[in-house]
């Protein structure tokens, strides 16, 4: 009896040592290079790095120890099988930490020069990490099958039929596998990353997360849309950070025609160099339709990303409407039968008969 105390006792004892060691070196290790988070991520594996030292030790010692001698066997697989979910869990922590690093220096080093090469980067690299952990799980989930007698000798039986087993999963799964394939081929090709600006089915957002099967899109109020990888392989959509995240937006005003249009350009630019937002690249004002009763004036303005030129857009907007309630309430759109307030220039100009001009434009509105 005093056997197997000892064995499992020292098996456990060994088993913290060891990890408390391992992770004094590792915390040492962080605190001297700060430049790179290896260290520690790699922390982050203690517990399966000692489920996998505890398994190994018993594994190997609890025959000699006679640790319930009548269930050597059903102990034995149990222990083969924490032996082998602790090293998976294991390698999958250990690949991880690697990426992690290898992404967050790339992204140190080229995020200020090429800030859409670093979202493609950390794309593919949330893909690549997802099929590595698929792949290691399937594994593992397939060498524990293979500890039991049963499964071994079902394998000749299950090799001769894996031809129209894989016909069925084909044609059973035929929707997952076109979203993963359409994930791997997102993931390098480039047509979308995450953190870059949709418009998909009329909503706009960021999109937040990349799997093998679906996407997430933030919208900016918020939600969050969810859509199959294969959405983005088959129906157009638009990608406002393709390429260069630096955009163009316009802003629409429907004015009377005596709207004081060099006065708007002036504004426009005042307005623009008190604008945050705006990175100063370009700014334009024209007149692009007009009506019998309006005419219709367009701004260009310019912004480094979305959110920016949104920001730039509601500011312009709404200020040069102040300014034009406050200093030409007559550039504002009206009715014709309402007594119209001429501009300043005209303002007292009479007409051959006599009458003053305002009252002359009410008289002829009300005889149409």
């Amino acid at each position: 009896m005093l056997r197997p105390l000892i064995v499992v006792g020292g098996s456990v004892v060994l088993t913290l040592l060891l990890g408390w060691a391992t992770d004094l070196l590792l915390r040492k290790a962080d605190e001297r290079h700060h430049d790179t988070p290896l260290w520690g991520l790699l922390r982050r594996a203690r517990v399966p790095y000692q489920l996998v030292l505890c398994a190994a030790l018993l594994r190997g010692s609890y025959v000699e120890a006679q640790v319930f001698p009548d269930h050597r066997v059903g102990i034995g697989r149990m222990l083969s099988l924490v032996l082998i979910g602790s090293a998976a869990w294991l390698v999958i922590r250990i690949a991880a930490a690697i990426v992690e690093t290898t992404y967050t220096r790339y992204a140190n080093a080229r995020y200020h020069r090429d800030p859409a090469r670093v979202r493609r980067v950390r794309t593919q690299v949330t893909l690549i990490r997802r099929v590595v952990s698929a792949i290691v799980t399937v594994v593992a989930a397939a060498s524990m099958l293979l500890t039991f007698p049963a499964m071994r000798a079902a394998g000749a039986s299950l090799l001769a039929s894996a031809g129209i087993l894989g016909i069925v999963a084909g044609v059973a799964a035929q929707s997952t596998l076109g979203n993963m394939f359409a994930g791997l081929q997102i993931a390098f090709g480039d047509m979308v990353r995450i953190g870059d600006t949709v418009v998909v089915n009329g909503e706009w957002g960021t999109v937040e997360e990349i799997t093998l099967t679906f996407l997430t899109v933030r919208t900016w109020d918020e939600r969050r849309i969810t859509m199959p990888v294969s959405y983005f392989t088959s129906k157009p959509f638009e990608n406002w950070s393709r390429g260069t995240p630096q955009m163009t937006g316009v802003v629409f005003w429907h004015l009377d025609h005596s709207a004081p249009l060099e006065a708007m350009r002036d504004r426009l630019r005042d307005i623009l160099r008190e604008c945050p937002a705006w990175d100063g690249r370009a700014h334009n004002l024209a007149v692009t339709d007009t009506t019998p009763s309006t005419m219709e004036v367009r701004a260009l303005v310019t912004a480094k990303d979305a959110d920016d030129i949104w920001t730039v857009r509601v500011v312009v907007r709404e200020q040069m409407i102040r300014w034009l309630a406050e200093e030409h309430p007559y550039a504002l759109p009206r009715v014709n039968a309402a007594d119209a307030i001429l501009p300043p220039h005209l303002d007292g100009h009479r007409f051959p008969d006599g009458i003053p001009s305002a009252r002359r434009v009410h008289t002829h509105s009300r005889e149409h």
